[in-house]
């Protein structure tokens, strides 16, 4: 019977080996949506979810639209991180005798509907009530989406029951004192669309105005905007634009593609606006500042039918991407980025590019959207945004870069056993082979470049890389490489688990003759 664990690992009863496991691809999402918690990563599995948690559809909203096409083109899973500016959550007034318990809600939004309830049920002679408190689809409706029932509430700073106290827990309201002097009154009969035996929010919640760069790159420290994914698996970063006509700036990008870097993940950049046609695409990549082997684009944007306009319109295309990516990832691994980037299921580009244009985009390190593959027309590998000398040669290439960075991730996360184990050789052993066994099987699919094992992938986790004083601080080091593009030229990454943090990072190694145990371990 399998434990609960860390994410990348599964493991058994104790009789067990662990077992390195590459999950589902998921894309992560920050942006303004209608409603919803704000700055925490949520996690989503259908465009049916988002619109239970964020809302759907609203026209102000670009972030909206663009998980409503990743799922429609294929994409499985999502995480979604909503942001507002200047949004503000409605309150609610209980009255209380001559005066009122005044709730704020914790969400914004003008679609955050709330409604509580006060009642005395088993209290007798005492300063104490009920207080149930729920979230409804909509003002009157008695569709309940969540709901928070607290007993034996008290007004007094120095109960067990504070009220203060108490709702720091819930996930709907706060306190927004002064507290009145008596407890709340019992509800009555509803107003304003209430039903009876509830006092409904009021109609105070504000949506706030578009978003700014500084609202997307949140606060390191308070883990807003960005940083609200620091500590979250994800493969793929979508950010759409501020508005329909403002693209994302510079420093978003930049912050994003650390992010994504320290993440092992992948930013989707959108092309700017202004690009309206692929040679212009191709003059302004000459100039364009932003460069990352962390991230890739798609081009042209993409065309596809909005609902609330009842009309076509145009919308950035790092969503298809990302959906079109994750759905060939599913079906086909992870060399799918080799294939053509062919959109179906009503989004189609918003341009017709020529084979010449094509290829010049790809030259520029741009990939291009297609409606339908062209017959006869040569493979095109897809590229990251790492022209100009941006990181190692090999992964200027995306197919290359997602298969090391998700190897990575999954040997980093399955892999962190170790760390509840005895840091000496044994462990040391069982770890190098379960990594060897992980990387073989990929290989026998065809992951990597070589005919031979030793062409195509190492493995090393002995005394060469754990000395005496990676043991006495309790650090348990593993090295691999494997041969993403070319026999026996090997991307090389440390993976590195102590008591403080687990982290996998790409490191310079020269690996010499291995069937004769030496390693030249300078850039390490």
């Amino acid at each position: 019977m399998a434990e609960s664990g860390t994410p990348g690992l599964t493991r058994t009863r104790d009789w067990a080996e662990p077992v390195i496991e590459q999950r589902r691809p998921v894309t992560a999402f920050v942006g303004r949506a209608l409603k919803g918690p704000l700055h925490r990563a949520v996690a989503v599995d259908s465009f049916a979810d988002f619109q239970r948690l964020f809302g759907g559809l609203w026209q102000p909203s670009t972030l909206s639209y663009a998980v409503e096409q990743y799922f429609a083109i294929g994409g499985r899973r999502a995480l979604i991180v909503r942001v507002a500016n200047g949004a503000r959550a409605p309150t609610l007034a209980l009255p209380a005798g001559a005066g009122v318990l005044r709730l704020a809600g914790v969400h914004p939004g003008s679609r955050e509907y709330l409604r509580a309830s006060v009642d005395y049920d088993g209290i007798a002679g005492e300063e104490r009530f009920n207080l149930v408190l729920q979230r409804v689809r909509s003002t009157g409706s008695e569709r309940v989406e969540d709901q928070e029932i607290f007993r034996r509430v008290s007004l007094a700073p120095d109960s067990d029951r504070f009220i203060g106290e108490l709702l720091q827990r819930s996930e709907l309201v706060r306190v927004a004192e002064p507290l009145p002097a008596q407890r709340p009154d019992r509800s009555g009969s509803g107003s304003g669309g209430c039903p009876v035996g509830y006092t409904c929010s009021n109609s105070d919640g504000e949506d706030g105005r578009p978003l700014t760069d500084y609202d997307v790159i949140g606060s390191a420290a308070d883990r807003t905007g960005l940083f609200a994914l620091h500590n979250e698996d994800f493969d793929f970063l979508c950010i759409p634009p501020l508005t329909r006509e403002q693209d994302v700036g510079l420093g978003t990008l930049l912050v994003a593609a650390r992010l994504c870097r320290e993440r092992h993940a992948l930013l989707i950049v959108d092309p700017p606006i202004a690009w309206s046609s692929a040679q212009e695409a191709i003059e302004g990549m000459r100039t364009w500042p932003f460069r990352s082997d962390s991230a890739f684009m798609c081009y042209p944007r993409v065309r596809a039918f909005d609902p609330l306009r009842g009309r076509e319109e145009i919308f950035a295309s790092s969503a298809a991407a990302a959906g079109l990516l994750s759905r060939a990832e599913e079906a086909h691994g992870l060399r799918s980025a080799e294939e053509d980037w062919v959109l179906r299921l009503g989004v189609r580009p918003a341009l017709d590019l020529s084979e010449a244009q094509r290829m010049r985009l790809a030259q520029s390190g741009i990939n291009a959207l297609m409606a339908a593959r062209a017959i006869g027309a040569p493979a095109v590998i897809a590229r990251t945004l790492a022209t100009g000398g941006c990181g190692s040669p090999d992964w200027l290439y995306l197919p290359a870069r997602r298969l090391a960075l998700s190897i990575a991730s999954s040997i980093e996360r399955g892999t962190r056993w170790v760390l509840l184990e005895q840091n000496n050789p044994t462990t040391w052993s069982r770890a190098r082979a379960l990594v060897a066994s992980f990387l073989e099987t990929l290989a026998a699919h065809g992951a990597f470049a070589g005919a031979a094992s030793s062409e195509r992938y190492f493995v090393v986790c002995d005394e060469r890389i754990n000395d005496s004083s990676s043991v006495a601080s309790g650090r348990i080091n593993l090295l691999f490489g494997i041969a993403a593009r070319r026999a026996g030229e090997f991307d090389t990454w440390l993976v590195s688990h102590d008591p403080s943090a687990s982290r996998a990072r790409p490191v310079s190694a020269n690996r010499l003759v291995t069937s004769r145990g030496q390693l030249d371990t300078i850039g390490l």
